[in-house]
C-alpha cells in the first residue's frame, strides 16, 4: 500500500469517526428527518456512474472519490453539488487531484463546472432523466499529463430506472470536446471524446448497497500538431456502498469499488474509495 492509499485511509477514518462520536455536524436546516433517511434508498451517485438524481431543494452534497489503478495512475475528485431553488436545477463544482504515471509528478487537474437539468422524474419516480452540461477549466498542466490544455465543453445524459424494489440500473452516455487540446510539448489539436457507462444497484437494504459498474470512455490524445491519437478504456467494477445516518439529517456513504480492466484495459485493476456528506444547508424553498 503506498502512501497516497495509506493518507486518504486515515483521512477517511478520521472524517467518519468525527461526525459518527459527536463532531460538529454541518448545519442541517431544510434536511431530512432520521426516519426518512432510513427509510429511503441511498441515492449518491455510483462511484463510476452518474445517477439521474438531482440535489433536493435544501439539500447539498459533498462527494470525495480517490481511484488508483496498478499502472500507477490515480486521481482524486472532490465534487460540492448544490440545488438551485428546487429539485429541478443544479450547479455542482469538481476539483481533480491527478498523477499520471508516464509522468513525472503530481498537482491538481482539469476543474469541472457542471449545470444538471432534472428533466423526467426524481429520486422518488421509477424513471428519472437528469442531462447535464460542463465546462471544462484548463487548470491542469499537460506538461505534466495533468489536463486537457484547453478549455472545453462536456455532456453527459444520466438515466435512471427501477426494475424493482431492489435492483435499479443507471445508464450513462456523454462526450467531451477540447477544440484546442495541447500535448506536453505545447502542440495542439481538437479532441473529440466519448464515454458510456451503465450500473446496476442492489438493494439489499435500503442502507447497504452493492454495485457493479461497467463504463468505456474514448479520449484522444494530442500526438503532434493538429493530429490526435485514440486513447480508450475499458473497466467492470464491482463494488459496495453503505450509509450513516443521523439525526441532525446527516448522511454519510463510505463505499468501495475494484474496477478491472477488459479489451484495451485488459491486465489493470485498481480499488476505488468513496465518501460523501449529505445535509441540510438552508430552509428549501419549495417546503
Amino acid at each position: 500500500m503506498n502512501r497516497y492509499t495509506l493518507s486518504f485511509l486515515l483521512l477517511l477514518m478520521l472524517v467518519i469517526s468525527h461526525y459518527a462520536w459527536g463532531g460538529d455536524a454541518p448545519a442541517v436546516s431544510g434536511g431530512r428527518t432520521l426516519a426518512e433517511l432510513n427509510s429511503s434508498p441511498i441515492q449518491d451517485n455510483s462511484f463510476l456512474v452518474e445517477e439521474a438524481y438531482n440535489q433536493e431543494d435544501g439539500v447539498i452534497q459533498h462527494i470525495s472519490c480517490f481511484q488508483k489503478l496498478t499502472t500507477g495512475d490515480w486521481a482524486f475528485t472532490q465534487t460540492e453539488e448544490w440545488p438551485v431553488h428546487s429539485l429541478k436545477h443544479q450547479l455542482s463544482l469538481t476539483l481533480v487531484g491527478t498523477h499520471a504515471a508516464d509522468f513525472s509528478g503530481s498537482g491538481w487537474g482539469d476543474t469541472y463546472i457542471n449545470y444538471r437539468y432534472q428533466l423526467v422524474g426524481n429520486g422518488d419516480t421509477r424513471l428519472a432523466i437528469a442531462p447535464r452540461l460542463s465546462l471544462l477549466v484548463p487548470t491542469g498542466n499537460p506538461v505534466y499529463g495533468h489536463g486537457m490544455g484547453g478549455a472545453g465543453l462536456q455532456t453527459n445524459l444520466p438515466v435512471s430506472f427501477a426494475i424493482n424494489k431492489r435492483i435499479v440500473t443507471h445508464w450513462n452516455a456523454g462526450a467531451t470536446w477540447v477544440p484546442r487540446a495541447q500535448d506536453q510539448l505545447h502542440q495542439r489539436a481538437s479532441s473529440l471524446g466519448a464515454n458510456l457507462g451503465q450500473s446496476f444497484v442492489w438493494l439489499i437494504t435500503p442502507r447497504v448497497n452493492t454495485l457493479l459498474e461497467t463504463v468505456w470512455s474514448s479520449n484522444p490524445q494530442v500526438v503532434a500538431a493538429g493530429k490526435t491519437a485514440p486513447q480508450t478504456s475499458f473497466y467492470l467494477s464491482p463494488g459496495i456502498r453503505w450509509s450513516h445516518n443521523f439525526g441532525n439529517g446527516l448522511q454519510i456513504v463510505p463505499g468501495m469499488g475494484m474496477p478491472v480492466g477488459v479489451g484495451p484495459s485488459a491486465g489493470q485493476v485498481g480499488m476505488i474509495f468513496y465518501l460523501s456528506f449529505e445535509h441540510g444547508f438552508r430552509p428549501a424553498h419549495s417546503r
